[in-house]
């Protein structure tokens, strides 16, 4: 039996907060219900009602995230893709510029710290981007004091040894690590390019050190697990859900794909406000 397609023409009707549909990889979904539990508010979602969200979707959601969390019943099938209404995009001056940034980015031979990868990412990366990884919470006062900590400790210097061949190898929770740092939780990779977490997955493996999975990654967990070379070390960070049966099948899940740590995240009652990033999006709409 061939599947009905939905018209571009009936989703668009569908565009208040009373009933908003969107499409996200050409399936129509009813996200009326869930526009005031959506973490990141309503008003993205409202702005796309009725429209083909996935361009604004890809970056910050894992693929299967809407098909995860929406009931079925809020699944309403596949659009006909030649009457879809794409929101257009103008592109401004300050974003071509930014692309000839991009292009003009000096090579990784020229980078020469972290101080300097995080200028260039000024330079380079989208305004909301930019505003997501170097925000902190309110003033950031923790953020800097963090900066000001690592100043502070010295490592103690040892003379006259054999230099010739250093080795920076150690172990973290028991798991040998080419170097002692590992590659943390960042949330939201695809803001930063778009094979988001697994183009970390697969530097790690390639430079032998661990990293660790964060719950709210742009790409699927299992995207990450299965990016990964037979043997390479993967922990995941955690944040646990008020469903605790939801969270004993991630942890349950994550032990079966060879996870080999756990992080749980226990400083986080409530997010923290980033006013960078409300300012960004309230731009959007000015």
């Amino acid at each position: 039996m061939v599947e009905k397609l939905i018209s571009g023409d009936v989703v668009s009707q569908h565009n208040t907060r009373e009933s908003c549909w969107i499409i996200v990889h050409g399936n129509v979904y009813d996200v009326t219900d869930f526009l005031d539990d959506h973490p990141g508010g309503s008003k993205i979602i409202l702005k796309y009602a009725g429209k083909d969200a996935t361009e604004e979707y890809d970056p910050i959601h894992p693929p299967d995230a809407i098909v995860k969390h929406l009931p079925k019943e809020k699944h309403l099938g596949k659009v006909d893709p030649g009457s879809i209404t794409k929101v257009v995009k103008e592109v401004t001056e300050e974003e071509t510029a930014r692309q000839d940034r991009v292009k003009n980015r000096p090579s990784l031979d020229e980078i020469l710290n972290l101080h300097d990868f995080e200028a260039i990412a000024k330079e380079t990366l989208p305004a909301k981007a930019w505003a997501y990884y170097s925000s902190a919470a309110d003033d950031e006062i923790t953020n800097r004091e963090n900066h000001l900590a690592y100043q502070r400790i010295w490592f103690r210097p040892r003379v006259l040894r054999d230099v010739s061949k250093v080795d920076w190898s150690t172990t973290i929770l028991g798991h040998k690590t080419s170097m002692p740092v590992y590659i943390t939780a960042t949330a939201l990779g695809k803001l930063g390019h778009p094979e988001g977490e697994v183009l970390l997955t697969r530097a790690a493996a390639k430079h032998g050190i661990i990293q660790m999975i964060p719950t709210l990654a742009s790409c699927s967990f299992d995207e990450i697990v299965d990016a990964a070379k037979p043997g390479q070390v993967q922990f995941m960070q955690l944040y646990v859900n008020q469903n605790r049966e939801i969270t004993k099948r991630l942890v349950q899940h994550a032990e079966s794909r060879g996870i080999k740590g756990l992080f749980i995240t226990v400083d986080a009652p409530q997010l923290g406000r980033r006013e960078k990033v409300p300012i960004l999006a309230h731009a959007d709409d000015m």
